[in-house]
């Protein structure tokens, strides 16, 4: 039997405190919608638990209630998978990870550190840095991004050539189950053949399994010198061919960013600064290397034997100068995003169809709508695109589906690292298939048999 709302809102009072209960829509605001503008909706109530108890509490009323739960970490999402619906039959509840904040001391002897889900990826990088270690993920949203939220999604960023994507860096992991049953695997060992990879499974899952509370993670070596140079390129295949050369030749690369001029030139309208060449280069790479000693003679070399495919080349192994250089390629989204409400998209491609994808997609665009401005960007060894089209209505799909479908015609993924949320749950069987949307339905299902965890996200509400 259900609650009444006034009897919902009794029962998360009582859960996490009256406090942490968020009923007025002011307050509510910056939680039902997303980063993109594009997605949102009204939630009953926001509610903020401070504990893993607390969490289980909150689904505990929720499944009495017969509400549904939307989990919330940074909100700093593209897909629409952390706001609540716009449409819902059901009472929606926005649970917000962000007071699961506990650090624990680095373990010196494993490398390894346990987080709670509400950290920030700075102040994970912050806290690893004083004992000596680094994090091997890192992404432009680094101030607003959560462990949990990034472990939902299994978020990727700028060194996932070098370090894996955010599952690889999971240990051990604490989560909640939608009954209110804790999973717990922690300290975690590196080495641990039990059965079924927990932590691995919720990693992805997009908070429809569970929802994460604290997680156990590798940790790597803080090294000492690091170098960033912006190549000037003639064109996206050049680009490509150059960054398999990079990847093959440095052993100390640890990212290689793409992106064309017409992005560079929004950036520096948008926050400042000055051209980096005197020349205008159809597309550059911004390439990253850190190693114990020195990498710049090594980035250097490889740079000046890979000939005419540089057209101009910067360096930088200052502080100031490597974050001048970053800016430029980490300030797109938001440059873009200062345009009006984008069409964001984020697709994965086999390198051998990375650069022809690049001309085809913008041709595909101009087609279905035409006049509108696509800017691509992303990281160039993983295959990884994004692309952020002005022009069209938030509401209009045609766009959307217009670069979808390209991207499964030329053997990619409709999404590389951000998700299907609820922007592209038409898409996930055309990507996965149907054996293997109907094998994740089944383990849905099995864990959370009411359907009260982010009900939309990855499969379509019916």
């Amino acid at each position: 039997m259900s609650l009444e709302p006034a009897a919902l809102l009794d029962a998360l009072r009582s859960a996490v405190g009256p406090a942490q209960v968020l009923t007025d829509p002011d307050l509510r605001a910056s939680y039902e919608s997303d980063w993109t503008r594009r997605w949102q909706g009204e939630a009953a109530a926001v509610v903020r638990p401070g504990s893993t108890e607390e969490v289980a509490a909150v689904f505990r009323a929720c499944v009495a209630a017969g509400a549904v739960v939307v989990p919330q970490g940074g909100n700093t999402g593209l897909v629409g998978g952390s706001v609540p619906r716009a449409v819902s039959w059901k009472p929606q509840v926005v649970l917000s990870t962000l007071r699961l904040r506990d650090l624990e001391e680095v373990d010196p002897l494993a490398g390894e550190v346990t987080v709670g889900a509400g950290v920030t990826l700075a102040a994970l990088h912050a806290h690893a840095g004083a004992a000596g270690y680094g994090f091997g993920v890192d992404l432009a949203a680094r101030d607003s991004a959560t462990v949990g939220g990034m472990i939902a999604t299994n978020a990727g960023g700028i060194h996932v050539l070098r370090h894996g994507m955010m599952r690889a860096q999971l240990v051990g992991i604490e989560a909640v189950l939608a009954d209110g049953t804790v999973l717990r695997r922690l300290p975690g060992l590196v080495k641990d053949n039990t059965g079924y990879n927990l932590a691995s499974l919720l990693a992805g899952s997009e908070g429809t399994l569970a929802v994460v509370t604290r997680a156990r993670l590798r940790l790597t070596p803080l090294l000492a010198r690091r170098v960033v140079a912006l190549l000037g390129i003639a064109n996206s295949s050049d680009a490509v061919e150059l960054a398999g050369e990079l990847q093959r030749k440095l052993p100390s690369l640890s990212a290689v960013e793409l992106f064309f001029d017409d992005g560079l030139q929004l950036v520096l309208e948008h926050a400042g600064g000055e051209p980096p060449f005197r020349e205008v280069h159809p597309a550059y790479l911004l390439v990253e290397a850190e190693a114990a000693e020195d990498p710049t003679h090594a980035l250097a070399a490889v740079v000046q034997a890979a000939g005419d495919l540089v057209r101009d080349a910067v360096l930088a192994s200052d502080q100031a100068g490597r974050e001048r250089l970053w800016r430029l390629r980490e300030r797109h989204t938001e440059a873009i995003s200062a345009l009006g409400v984008a069409h964001k998209l984020d697709v994965g491609l086999p390198a051998a169809a990375l650069a022809a994808f690049v001309g085809a997609v913008r041709q595909r665009v101009e087609r279905v709508a035409p006049g509108s401005r696509t800017f691509i960007y992303g990281h160039a060894c993983e295959g990884n695109l994004h692309l952020g089209i002005i022009g069209p209505p938030p509401d209009d799909e045609t766009v959307d589906d217009a670069v979808l479908r390209l991207t499964i015609e030329m053997g990619g993924t409709v999404s590389a690292e951000h998700g299907i949320g609820i922007a592209k749950t038409a898409w996930l069987e055309a990507d996965r298939g149907a054996a293997d949307v109907a094998a994740m339905r089944a383990i849905k299902s099995a864990l959370d048999p009411h359907g009260i965890l982010n009900p939309g996200v990855l499969f379509a509400l019916s």
